[in-house]
């Protein structure tokens, strides 16, 4: 009897790491970045029309997705953002992300190792031509000047507002609880959303801010954006950030959650 009951319970141990195993197998993460050209990608740079790359931004380099500003003398707020083609609604999203060399002359002090993933995003071709961020969610990515504690993974709300521990925060940005990543290391970002329900940031493999109903709300937005103020968002597009610090971007994938 102690045999049969010992055998039972390795099979029903081996069932179980083969559900896994299945499971796992079938995710379908889609590589929304091909590490080769921004195929499927449209560019929209305050000041400039849409798909225009002002002074070359956005580039491809060594497989990776980077902003540069080597060819810019001054920057005047030529805040930039890089949009996949598809709206999404419910997924996770996975981003390496690192900043490099120095910050453009011009550059406001908050934007130094500054950037960040917009998630539930306006279009890019309904930007108006001059507008600084689209109404979003942003996932804001921090870098460390070597010595003072700057958390990463931050929540932003241009246009926008979300709810914690059901009360309305009309803050626009919020820190979450990341340790501080000093240096030009690589940091691996995951994004939880679950349409207009609840997102989780989450770093390096800990979750450092959730947050629920994400919402349009406020007064950053342009005056003619057409969405009421309340409305909850359920999905939108999802773009990248170029706020005047060289960064790269690489591994920009996403799994589609039922």
């Amino acid at each position: 009897m102690r045999k049969s009951i010992i055998l039972l319970t390795m099979l029903l141990a081996v069932a179980s790491c083969g559900t896994r195993k299945n499971k796992a197998e079938k995710e379908e993460w889609i590589r929304l970045f091909n590490g080769k050209d921004f195929t499927g990608w449209d560019i929209k740079i305050k000041g400039s029309p849409l798909n225009v790359n002002y002074k070359n931004t956005f580039r491809v380099e060594n497989g990776a997705m980077v902003v540069r500003y080597d060819e810019y003398e001054k920057f005047n707020a030529e805040y930039g953002h890089i949009f996949y083609k598809e709206p999404f609604s419910k997924y996770k999203l996975r981003i390496e992300y690192r900043f490099v060399g120095e910050q453009v002359p011009g550059g406001q002090g908050w934007a130094f190792r500054n950037s960040g993933v917009m998630l539930h995003s306006q279009s890019a071709a309904s930007m108006e031509l001059d507008q600084d961020f689209p109404v979003s969610i942003e996932a804001q990515f921090l870098g460390g000047n070597g010595v003072d504690p700057r958390s990463t993974l931050n929540v932003c709300t241009p246009g926008t507002h979300i709810v914690i521990n059901d009360s309305l925060i009309t803050t626009h940005c919020l820190s979450s609880t990341s340790k501080t990543y000093h240096g030009d290391v690589w940091v691996k970002a995951e994004l939880v959303v679950y349409g207009d329900s609840i997102i989780h940031h989450i770093v390096e493999g800990d979750t450092v801010m959730t947050y629920t109903k994400p919402q349009v709300g406020g007064t950053n937005k342009p005056k003619t954006y057409p969405v009421p103020d309340g409305t909850l968002l359920k999905e939108g597009y999802i773009c990248l950030q170029a706020e005047s610090h060289p960064v790269e971007f690489r591994k920009v994938e996403l799994l589609k959650l039922k």
